[in-house]
């Protein structure tokens, strides 16, 4: 068997190794199996063991140093850049050579280059551990030692008063952070003394004032919990349907370990053992130290206490308000990945007259041959000229009545005395045809459509602001969607209702919103709309969990 090893550009064995080797070949009357010789002859040939042999005898012999290993010149190039920066700015002028020369030692890059060479300069290889003291006797209680090198990261611990001893013990450790990664700190551990500092009769802000004053390594002694527990990282995400900022927050246990998020931002919860206070992540955060944030039960209870105090105050709010699933705070979410020739409906939501009519109209245009809407269903009589199956579907009131009554109508209604309505199966069956379903619907159909089966892409058209509203719709001369015959503008009541209604629309359904596009001018919010529509069909996007299991 031979091996090779590169070292100076040639291919070689080292010489006392192969010396080595020969002698072991040569040798008889070795108390040894084959096994044994043949696994010491392939260690003495292999390249990993002759690369190490290389290198050592390089640092021993310093063969070619200055091309292998530059001796400092000096140890303080940082105090010598400082005396030039001091003799620069002393100058009444400096030329343009001496401007950059000044600008060039001040970059932060440079410093940090120069602080990193005085410091392998001064052989100073920080942190430098101490000795950790002898093991307890076997009849003394036991005592851990954990020493964790502080840097700007938390510890990822934290600490409270236990109850019933008075003690001061390790409350929670936070997934991924310095405590979590030593894997020698865990909850119920009794904090007994701190970088020497006995901790009795101490509050957890003494003990934190302790650390905060504490640099290089911080030395933890601890009584073990009688019980530990290395709990799975979850693999949870959910969509946080609200806003969180932990300084706003005055029950926030520990404000320096809680992550703020945005609604809709995607969190990883990776420990859900507290009643109260999750563990998270962001989805996509490199930052392996979890957060602290409120859990679902805990933000129930506030949005409904907050809810309580506003239906005090205002006497006439809806009852619906109260409803279960308005009650928003997470929902867990899975990525749902694109199937070619399977397209997700398109549902635009919004108030009446915030125009998506029009939208959906000018996408339809846009690939008649893709984008389908369904033919609705009525009970009126059908009309001279008019083809049932196009315009609409022509029933009988009871057979419409009865259908209703069983659910197949994602929505249905009433005006002039006839019923009108859309029927889930016509829904499907431009879904199964390989066609991308357009829909307009009252805002209230959102629960018969989110379902696992449709797996509809929600996009809610928002109006403007009022001033905005009022100024693009009359420089277009919209015509109003509450006159029958559109034969006038909008009204600065209607005006004030599409407001009130899109308020009413975002506080009962903003959480099944897909994506939001403000109508200020068309043809922009038609793009964005174009842009929503590609990312359904081609991207893969957080879903419902429920949708893709």
């Amino acid at each position: 068997m031979t091996s090779e090893v590169m070292a100076n550009g040639k291919n070689k064995l080292d010489p006392a190794l192969t010396d080595l080797y020969t002698t072991l070949r040569e040798a008889e009357n070795i108390p040894s199996t084959e096994e044994e010789l043949a696994f010491l002859s392939e260690l003495l040939q292999s390249k990993e063991l002759n690369a190490l042999v290389n290198v050592h005898n390089k640092i021993l012999t310093n063969v070619d140093r200055k091309h292998f290993f530059p001796i400092p010149v000096l140890s303080d190039a940082m105090q010598v850049m400082a005396d030039v920066l001091e003799v620069l700015i002393s100058r009444p002028y400096m030329s343009e050579d001496c401007k950059e020369l000044f600008s060039v030692l001040q970059r932060p890059h440079l410093q940090g280059l120069l602080c990193a060479h005085d410091s392998v300069a001064q052989k100073d290889y920080y942190p430098h551990l101490p000795e950790l003291p002898p093991e307890p006797d076997d009849d003394e209680e036991t005592i851990k030692i954990v020493q964790l090198v502080k840097s700007n990261e938390p510890l990822g611990a934290t600490i409270k008063t236990d109850e019933t001893t008075g003690k001061i013990v390790i409350a929670r450790v936070m997934h991924g952070g310095a405590a979590d990664r030593s894997g020698l700190i865990h909850v119920g551990d009794e904090v007994v003394e701190v970088n020497n500092i006995n901790v009795e009769g101490k509050t957890p802000n003494d003990v934190l004032q302790i650390l905060q004053n504490s640099e290089g390594t911080i030395t933890f002694k601890l009584i073990p919990a009688e019980c530990k527990t290395n709990a799975r990282e979850s693999k949870v995400r959910v969509r946080a349907h609200f806003n969180y900022i932990a300084l706003m927050d005055p029950y926030i246990p520990c404000k320096e370990a809680a992550l703020d998020f945005k609604k809709g931002d995607v969190l990883h919860i990776v420990c859900q053992d507290d009643q109260y206070w999750w563990q998270a992540r962001k989805e996509g955060d490199r930052h392996m130290r979890a957060g602290l944030i409120p859990s679902r039960a805990l933000q129930e209870k506030r949005i409904v206490h907050e809810r309580t105090e506003e239906n005090n105050e205002e006497a006439d709010a809806e009852n619906d308000d109260f409803d279960r699933e308005t009650i928003a705070t997470y929902e867990e979410v899975a990525k749902l990945y694109p199937r070619p020739g399977v397209y997700r409906p398109i549902v635009l939501i919004g108030p009446p007259g915030v125009g998506r009519n029009e939208l959906k109209r000018r996408l339809i245009d846009t690939d008649p041959e893709k984008y389908r809407t369904p033919t609705p269903f009525t009970s009126r009589p059908m009309k001279p000229g008019e083809v049932n199956g196009k315009e609409y579907y022509f029933v009988a009131r009871e057979q419409m009545e009865e259908d209703i009554e069983r659910g197949k109508f994602i929505e249905f209604g009433e005006y002039k005395g006839n019923l009108y309505g859309t029927s889930s199966d016509s829904v499907k069956a431009i879904v199964n045809s390989g066609h991308v379903c357009i829909l307009n619907p009252h805002y209230q159909a959102l629960k018969m459509l989110r379902t696992a089966q449709l797996k509809p892409y929600i996009v809610y058209i928002k109006p403007p602001r009022l001033e905005i509203l009022k100024e693009t719709r009359m420089a277009n001369h919209a015509r109003s969607t509450f006159d029958a015959n559109n034969s006038r503008g909008f009204t600065e009541d209607e005006f004030k209702d599409m407001l009130r209604s899109a308020e009413r629309i975002e506080f009962l359904y903003d959480h099944f919103f897909d994506e939001t596009i403000v109508n200020d001018d068309l043809m922009v919010a038609f793009g964005k709309l174009l842009g929503a529509v590609n990312r359904a069909e081609t991207e893969p996007l957080w879903v419902p969990a429920s949708w893709v299991q």
